[in-house]
């Protein structure tokens, strides 16, 4: 409809604009004598006349110089109200003014009644085309509801007025002082009114317009929309809008870092810049999740040289390119050296330590999917034990002065290939560093990661964006989570700490029921999960099984005699090592096995080794489940 408005050409959008004023300055002139004196008492006669032609001449001069006929009628404000009601003041004093010289007759009360009809039929008139045209109809745009009645809210309202896809239906606010008021229009509630907005409008998206949310606030919103299956969107954060990056109607989904994460304790700058700042820095497994967003925050701390490994062409390219980028906009000179090169290969890394001189290594590469690995034990155990020994040997050669090995929870009382295959890469570790060299290492130990490959975030988000069903292992099975950026940071934190051979176990937080994960997700996304409660649901979840060698829960300790260290989320494991010669025997086992191509027996050196591996565990766990599921059919069916 506007874009058919727009066509109209403008030299005759003008003539109507004018046209109209013409005939409702005239109308009002008319209606205000007859108000005053009545129908049989008007007589109009030359001077009469000669004042009008003087008061409609002057108002359209007034009008057009003023620029009235520039503006765009659709976006008719109270500002414009304003400005014509000022400019017909001005035409009430050149009527009473013309009547003077004139010797017209001119009661005194005319002007002014003049100016009320005048006022109701231009302002008035352009208000209400304003209303109809350029702001529609709330049925032919999209009705939101805005979390927030500030300024930050109130331009978010303004925008979204002017524009062609939103429509604010109301305003959200906690603060008492807003609510049970209105903001250009539109009213305000407070957040117990929810319900009732959803019975009264529908289902409907809910912006949030917040500036300088921590995610504690975040988490409280999000809590108190999650159980309505309402979508939330967030705005831009006020930086990206000050700075032109973003517009303040570009809005993002409210992703599941701001739903799990929790606010940042702050870094200690020695412990960041410690193994980094003007040193050459390695990471391993450069284009993984973890390897990605230490690169990124490594890049902030000025290291003299930054060298990339990874194993895949296509993920080393893509984070060379984006540090590649970020460098150039800040103006950053920091070299980069992106090398393919397989960790297993230790005559190569000893080349490369050698070649760039490296003096810090974080080892990300690691194969982590515990299906995938269980399935693949020779490859597990080549690149997540042998591949860390050959590494580690060639920093010790090449003088490396800190290597920092980035492990996992499932390290603990491992149940997996996975798990175990890290757990005896900690080992390996640890019966290095006593040994008479120069490299420090150090290992550091945290549970899942939100976004990462690996994650069930991204798996949930393509399952719900596909109509579902949510596919989960066991309605119980817990997990904890830490962001990306938060793991990294504390990784490279606890890689500044210790003499050697230190284990440091990040602090996860409360562990999250990944039921729950996927229900919030499904809220979050304005969808309904289908259920008993809620047979009409949008998305199914449905439970497979737990897969070989998974946990229901996970651990971060192998014992309770973990210390605390300077920073608030970063504990030390006392833990039982070996020594290198028992470590040596297990790494001759493992090789002489592969060598055989003897899967079965790789297994059974796991399990004879120190690790607490029990595989059996899982197979007691599902057949436990199992049980049970049976005993609640069978008692059902009775």
């Amino acid at each position: 409809m506007i874009r058919k408005i727009d066509l109209i050409p403008s030299s005759f959008k003008l003539l109507f604009a004018m046209t109209y004023d013409i005939l409702a300055l005239t109308f009002a002139f008319f209606l205000a004598y007859l108000l005053r004196l009545g129908a049989s008492h008007i007589e109009f006669t030359a001077t009469e006349w000669t004042v009008l032609a003087t008061v409609v001449l002057s108002t359209m001069l007034l009008f057009y110089f003023a620029g009235t006929y520039r503006s765009v009628i659709r976006y008719f404000t109270a500002k414009s109200s304003i400005k014509i009601a000022g400019l017909l003041i001005i035409s009430v004093f050149v009527f009473y003014l013309s009547g003077q010289i004139f010797g017209a007759f001119v009661p005194r009360s005319v002007p002014i009644v003049f100016f009320t009809i005048a006022c109701f039929f231009i302002a008035g008139a352009r208000s209400m085309f304003g209303l109809v045209i350029g702001r529609k109809w709330f049925d032919e745009r999209e009705g939101v509801v805005i979390y927030g009645a500030g300024n930050t809210g109130q331009q978010l309202a303004n925008t979204l007025m002017l524009g062609k896809q939103y429509q604010p239906l109301a305003f959200i606010d906690q603060k008492r002082r807003y609510q049970n008021r209105e903001l250009l229009g539109v009213n305000i509630y407070s957040p117990e009114k929810i319900a009732h907005l959803i019975e009264r409008f529908g289902p409907f998206k809910v912006l949030i317009a917040v500036s300088k949310l921590n995610n504690s606030q975040m988490q409280e919103i999000i809590t108190m929309f999650e159980p309505y299956a309402l979508e939330l969107l967030t705005i831009p954060s006020m930086a990206d809008i000050v700075s032109g990056k973003r517009k303040i109607d570009q809005f993002r989904e409210v992703s599941v870092d701001e739903l799990l994460g929790r606010d940042p304790v702050a870094p200690i700058p020695e412990l960041l810049s410690d193994n980094i700042a003007n040193k050459v820095v390695m990471v391993s497994g450069a284009g993984g999740s973890i390897g990605k967003e230490l690169c990124r925050q490594i890049i902030d701390q000025h290291p003299s040289k930054l060298v990339l490994l990874d194993v895949s062409e296509a993920l080393l390219y893509e984070i060379n390119q984006e540090l590649s980028q970020y460098l150039q906009e800040t103006g950053s000179n920091i070299p980069l050296k992106p090398l393919i090169g397989n960790v297993q290969n230790g005559i190569l890394m000893t080349s490369i330590f050698h070649a760039e001189k490296v003096q810090t290594i974080y080892h990300a590469a690691a194969y982590k999917h515990v299906p995938l690995v269980e399935n693949n034990v020779m490859a597990g155990i080549s690149n997540n034990v042998l591949g860390t020994y050959e590494i580690a040997q060639a920093a010790i050669y090449c003088e490396v002065e800190t290597f920092v090995l980035i492990s996992t929870d499932k390290a603990v009382r491992p149940t997996n290939v996975m798990g175990a295959t890290k757990r005896l890469a900690e080992l390996v570790l640890q019966s290095l560093a006593p040994q008479d060299h120069q490299t420090r290492f150090v290992m550091v130990r945290f549970g899942n990661v939100l976004g990462s490959s690996g994650s069930v975030v991204p798996l949930f988000k393509r399952q719900i964006k596909a109509g579902g069903p949510i596919t989960i292992t066991h309605p119980d099975i817990i997990r904890y989570f830490m962001t990306i950026p938060e793991a990294a940071q504390l990784v490279i934190q606890a890689g500044a700490m210790g003499t050697g051979g230190d284990v440091f176990v990040l602090d996860m937080g409360d562990p999250v029921k990944i039921v729950d994960l996927a229900y919030n997700m499904t809220h979050l996304m304005g969808l309904t999960v289908k259920s008993e409660d809620c047979p009409d649901g949008d998305i199914e979840i449905v439970y497979s099984g737990l897969r070989p060698g998974e946990k229901l829960y996970e651990e971060l300790l192998i014992d309770d005699h973990a210390k605390p260290t300077k920073h608030q989320r970063i504990l030390t494991a006392n833990e039982r090592s070996l020594s290198w010669p028992d470590v040596k025997v297990i790494l001759n086992q493992l090789t002489d096995a592969m060598r055989a191509e003897d899967n079965n027996k790789l297994r059974e050196i796991l399990q004879q080794a120190p690790l607490e591996y029990r595989p059996e565990v899982h197979n007691e766990q599902a057949s436990s489940l199992n049980t049970t599921a049976q005993a609640l059919d069978n008692a059902v069916n009775s």
